[in-house]
C-alpha cells in the first residue's frame, strides 16, 4: 500500500467522511475497512495507544468434515453487537418466509439482497429489515433455525443485534450444512434457499474479503460476511467476521467476534489472528 493517497483515493476518503459524520447519530458507522497487520493472539488485547481497557474476541470453530457436530468456542461465548454480520441473518429470515408463502424472491427483493450482502449495503438492509418485520420477524427466523443467544437490534438499529459466537455457528450450519427439512412454517431453509445466500457470500467485494478468509490457502473455496460497527458512545470499534473456510483438506464454519478495539485496522487484525489461533 502507497504511503501516499492519489487525487481519487484523497476524494473518496473525503465523501466518506461526510459520509461517516451523518451515520456517527445512530450508532451504526461502518467505514470502508483498512489493510489488517498482524495481531496479537491472546483474545483480550489492550491496544498500546490507548492503554485503556482491552478489547476482546471470541471464535468458534465446526470441522464440516470431522464426525462431532458441536463447535469448539475460544474464549467466552458472550453476547456481542453483530453489525453487519446479522444482514445473513436478515436474509436467511427473508428467504424463510418466502418458503413459507411458497414462492421465490422477487426481483426487487434480489436487488436488495444481493448488495446487502456482496458489498454490505446499509440501505439496503434498512429496507429488508423493515420488510422482515425488524426484531420480532428476525426472533421468528432465528427459532426455526435453532438460534438461542441472538436478540435483534431496537427500532431500525438492525447493527445493534447481539448474538454470541456459538449462535453464529448455528446460523451458519443452517447455510452451510446440509440442513433438515424444510416445510412452511416450519423448518430451515431450503436447498435452493441455501445455495443462494451460500453464492452470495462467496462473491463479497474485494475490499471486505479480510476476516476469516485469513485462514487456509489462497484460492481455496471461501464464503464469508464481515461486519465493523464504531459505537458512537465509546468511539470503540466492533469487528466481526463469519463464513465457512477450506484448510487442509477440510472444511470449516467459523465465527469470530470481536469489540473494544481502538481502531479498525486493531479490529481486523484481531479478528485475523484470532482466527488462525482457533482453526489451528
Amino acid at each position: 500500500m502507497s504511503s501516499r493517497p492519489s487525487r481519487t483515493a484523497r476524494t473518496q476518503a473525503g465523501a466518506l467522511v461526510a459520509a461517516a459524520a451523518a451515520l456517527l447519530s445512530t450508532g451504526l458507522l461502518h467505514p470502508p475497512p483498512a489493510a489488517a497487520a498482524t495481531a496479537p493472539s491472546a483474545a483480550s488485547v489492550t491496544s498500546p495507544s490507548s492503554g485503556k481497557a482491552p478489547a476482546h474476541a471470541t471464535a468458534a470453530v465446526l470441522d464440516l468434515d470431522a464426525t462431532g457436530s458441536t463447535p469448539v468456542i475460544h474464549g467466552v461465548d458472550r453476547a456481542y453487537d453483530t453489525a453487519s454480520i446479522v444482514k445473513v441473518d436478515i436474509l436467511a429470515a427473508l428467504l424463510l418466509q418466502a418458503q413459507d408463502a411458497g414462492r421465490h424472491l422477487s426481483a426487487r427483493e434480489r436487488d436488495l439482497a444481493e448488495p446487502m450482502i456482496r458489498r454490505s449495503d446499509n440501505t439496503a438492509a434498512d429496507t429488508l429489515w423493515r420488510q422482515i418485520g425488524r426484531a420480532p420477524g428476525l426472533a421468528a427466523a432465528n427459532k426455526r433455525l435453532g438460534l438461542s443467544s441472538t436478540t435483534g437490534g431496537p427500532g431500525g438499529k438492525w447493527g445493534l443485534t447481539r448474538t454470541t459466537a456459538g449462535d453464529q455457528i448455528r446460523l451458519l450450519r443452517a447455510v452451510f450444512d446440509s440442513g433438515g427439512a424444510a416445510h412452511a412454517g416450519s423448518g430451515g431453509l431450503d436447498a435452493q434457499s441455501r445455495t443462494y445466500v451460500r453464492t452470495l457470500m462467496s462473491h463479497v467485494a474485494p475490499e471486505q474479503t479480510w476476516g476469516v478468509s485469513a485462514i487456509g490457502a489462497p484460492g481455496s473455496g471461501k464464503a464469508l460476511k464481515n461486519g465493523w460497527l464504531q459505537r458512537s458512545t465509546t468511539g470503540r470499534w466492533d469487528v466481526n467476521s463469519v463464513g465457512q473456510v477450506t484448510a487442509e483438506g477440510h472444511r470449516y464454519l467459523v465465527a469470530v467476534l470481536t469489540d473494544g478495539s481502538a481502531s479498525m485496522n486493531d479490529g481486523v487484525s484481531l479478528v485475523e489472528r484470532t482466527a488462525r489461533s482457533a482453526v489451528a
